[in-house]
C-alpha cells in the first residue's frame, strides 16, 4: 500500500505541475482594443436606437470598418464600429476590435477611410482608444 501511497503522490504533483505550465501557456497574445469614436457634424438619428453621420460624413454608422496598423503600417486587426448613441448632436460609437496582437510600441486605428489615429501601445490594451471626426 505504500508504494501505491507514493505513486499517488508523484501523479499529483505532475499534475499540479502540468496544470501550472497550462496556466502560464494560456495567456493571450492578443487583446481587445476599446474605447468611442465621435462624429461631431452631420450627425443624425438612425431612426432606430442609434445614429449615423450625413452628407459628407454619411459613412459613418454602426458597422462601419475600423482598421488597426501596427507601427510599420502593416494591417494587424480589423473590426467595426458599435452600437451608437446621439446626444446634443454628437454620435458616439463604441469601438471594440479583437484579436489585436499585444507588444506594439504604438498602434494606428482608421474609421472608415478617414485617416489614422495613433496611440501608445500601454493605452491601446488599457481600453483608451478616443477619436472625433467633424
Amino acid at each position: 500500500m505504500t508504494g501505491d501511497s507514493g505513486t499517488d503522490a508523484v501523479g499529483s504533483e505532475a499534475s499540479a505541475s502540468s496544470s501550472a505550465t497550462q496556466t502560464a501557456e494560456v495567456e493571450p497574445s492578443t487583446f481587445i482594443l476599446t474605447g468611442s469614436f465621435e462624429l461631431t457634424e452631420g450627425a443624425v438619428s438612425d431612426g432606430s436606437t442609434g445614429c449615423k453621420g450625413t452628407g459628407g460624413y454619411d459613412d459613418i454608422a454602426e458597422g462601419t470598418s475600423v482598421t488597426v496598423y501596427d507601427a510599420a503600417g502593416t494591417v494587424i486587426a480589423t473590426g467595426y464600429l458599435g452600437d451608437s448613441t446621439l446626444t446634443s448632436g454628437t454620435c458616439t460609437f463604441d469601438v471594440a476590435v479583437e484579436d489585436v496582437p499585444k507588444g506594439e510600441d504604438f498602434y494606428k486605428v482608421e474609421v472608415s477611410h478617414r485617416g489614422t489615429v495613433q496611440l501608445s501601445g500601454v493605452d491601446a490594451e488599457a481600453g483608451r482608444f478616443g477619436a472625433t471626426l467633424g
